[in-house]
């Protein structure tokens, strides 16, 4: 799993504060019953392109990478490595965040339905969570696959529908547009639907963000990274950092 939020560094310079960004990489194999512990890295970048990304991955050897839309993510896939190109696993916690807002902004019946859809895919998922990567891989295909196949025609016979300048045909754009990476968890039973393990992690940075206002220096945030890598993960495992420490 990989996201990023921002990081603002104090520029004495300039007397203000320029945006850098925390990358948040995240292990984390629980919900396919694997016992090894999870993990969390945040690093410390000046920037949120390709490059950053790609600097913090230099080493893993796995193929899928969970993360949201963003464009650099998609950059990766370009990338010619050893193991084969990066394959992407997109997030339906996203996808379903949008239409959340376009339901509660225009009441849309359209948004609704497809809130319905995509809650009997979360339910499947509840039901086979911890389980064995066979066990989840059978259920998706038996339960989840179905689902998935007809919801596809069917956001495409509803943006024929409606005005293509129109923010619930944005939302299904940007659905059909990540369709790939969506579906890719269908096949793999160890892959999840959504990136909320890191994501989840990313909120406890930006509330210690909003306390701290900013970094002090460029090492500082590198510092602040470091902590919060160890902090998060030890809270992953139920383990009390300050003891820890």
């Amino acid at each position: 799993f990989m996201d990023e939020t921002t990081a603002p560094v104090l520029d004495p310079g300039r007397r203000r504060t320029r945006t850098g960004f925390f990358w948040a990489i995240v292990s984390d194999d629980r919900g396919h019953g694997a016992a090894r512990p999870p993990i969390i890295l945040f690093h410390y970048a000046p920037g949120r392109g390709a490059v950053h990304a790609l600097r913090f991955l230099e080493g893993y050897r796995g193929q899928f990478l969970q993360c949201d839309g963003f464009e650099a993510y998609e950059k990766l896939t370009k990338v010619v490595r050893p193991e084969g190109s990066w394959l992407l696993v997109h997030c339906w916690t996203h996808v379903r965040r949008r239409f959340v807002k376009r339901l509660q902004s225009d009441g849309s019946p359209i948004a609704e339905e497809a809130l319905r859809q995509i809650a009997q895919l979360y339910a499947i998922e509840a039901s086979v969570r911890g389980q064995a990567p066979e066990i989840r891989r059978t259920a998706r295909q038996d339960l989840s696959a179905p689902i998935v196949t007809a919801f596809r025609p069917w956001l495409e016979a509803q943006l024929s529908r409606i005005p293509r300048s129109s923010k619930l045909a944005e939302e299904i754009r940007y659905t059909l547009g990540l369709w790939p990476g969506l579906v890719r968890f269908l096949e793999d039973g160890r892959l999840e639907m959504d990136t909320n393990p890191v994501e989840n992690q990313i909120r406890r940075v930006a509330l210690t963000r909003k306390n701290a206002l900013f970094a002090g220096h460029e090492v500082g945030a590198e510092n602040w990274a470091m902590l919060a890598s160890l902090v998060a993960t030890c809270k992953m495992s139920d383990v009390n950092p300050v003891s820890y420490i």
